[in-house]
């Protein structure tokens, strides 16, 4: 399907950013700036910029290291990433406080610099390794941030009290763990 690449990026994504770092620090913006439109506009402007690096670096490697070892060493990465998304994140602490230009723009640097070795921006890499697609991977990450984001910003702390975080915690390590065991099985062309 020519829209794989996309729509596994944004589930992974969406289901992995839930009790995030990044999340939280959306509901903390909220609260302290009680301004949703340019706090959304910053979460997608630092998410393209940002999902749009890490999935070049992800293709490029992919490009580079090719064969039977990147394949384990991409599913390994998956299965690492579904032992991360167990750990719980902490708020960031302070991040809003960083930057004295407007609401845009603290969201939007706050946002770069905290998702800066993320899982979602190492899951983007990984993804783009995987399918080979920079830009498709690059919107599946972005609308599964927003799609993450949006309601944590719209519905405050709230958003997180819908789903025990625990239950998602879990459910995104057993995707990533899926796609992990799917890369490794491929690899082994036991698929």
């Amino acid at each position: 399907m020519i829209l794989e690449p996309m729509l596994v990026s944004a589930g992974v994504v969406a289901v992995a950013e839930i009790g995030d770092k990044t999340q939280l620090l959306a509901i903390v913006l909220a609260a302290k700036f009680r301004k949703p439109v340019p706090i959304i506009l910053g979460i997608l402007a630092a998410t393209v910029l940002n999902h749009a690096a890490a999935a070049t670096l992800g293709y490029f490697i992919s490009r580079w290291l090719t064969g039977q070892v990147f394949q384990t060493v991409v599913g390994v990465a998956f299965i690492a990433m579904a032992a991360w998304a167990l750990v719980p994140d902490k708020e960031d602490e302070g991040a809003a406080d960083k930057s004295h230009g407007g609401v845009f723009l603290t969201t939007l640097v706050s946002f770069f610099f905290v998702e800066i070795g993320d899982k979602t921006q190492i899951a983007t890499s990984l993804l783009a390794a995987r399918f080979h697609d920079i830009a498709l991977v690059t919107l599946g990450t972005t609308l599964g941030m927003m799609a993450a984001n949006v309601p944590a910003v719209l519905l405050g702390e709230a958003a997180t009290k819908i789903v025990p975080l625990n239950v998602v915690r879990m459910i995104a390590a057993g995707v990533f763990a899926l796609i992990g065991a799917w890369v490794l099985l491929s690899a082994f062309h036991l698929v």
